[in-house]
C-alpha cells in the first residue's frame, strides 16, 4: 500500500494499465482504524493484480472534493486515468465486503481490457 503524497503523484499512479485502487481515509477515522489490522493483508493478497494506494483526506482534500468522497473509509478504482466503480459510504467496511469489492475491480477492469482490445 503506498501512501500517496501529492495531486501530481496520484494522478501518475491511476494512469496505469493494471488497475489501481485509492483508499481514501484519515488518522482520526474510527472506522479508518478499524480497517487498519487487517488491510496489509488484504493489499498482499491482491497485490499482483492490483495496486492500492492511500490518500489521507485532510492531506490532499482536493482529491477528495474531486472524486466526491464524503464519507471515509472509501474506496475507488481507476484504470488508465479513469474511474471504474467506487465503494464510497460513511458506513464501516468489513474485511469481506473491501475483498468483494477488490473482485469486482478485478471484473471491471478485465471487461474493459476486453471491450478495447
Amino acid at each position: 500500500m503506498a501512501k500517496v503524497e501529492s495531486v501530481a503523484a496520484f494522478d501518475e499512479a491511476i494512469r496505469s494499465s493494471k488497475p489501481t485502487v485509492a483508499l481514501f481515509k484519515a488518522d482520526w477515522c474510527k472506522d479508518c482504524v478499524y480497517i487498519d489490522p487487517f488491510m496489509p493483508d488484504v493489499a498482499a493478497k491482491y497485490a499482483d493484480r492490483l495496486t492500492l494506494l492511500v490518500v489521507d483526506r485532510d492531506a490532499l482534500p482536493e482529491l477528495g472534493e474531486r472524486y466526491g468522497v464524503l464519507g471515509i473509509p472509501s474506496f475507488i478504482a481507476f484504470r488508465e486515468g479513469k474511474e471504474t466503480i467506487s465503494f464510497i459510504s460513511k458506513l464501516r467496511k468489513t474485511r469481506e465486503e473491501i475483498e468483494g469489492f477488490f473482485d469486482r475491480v478485478l471484473q471491471v477492469s478485465e471487461a474493459l481490457a476486453k471491450a478495447g482490445e
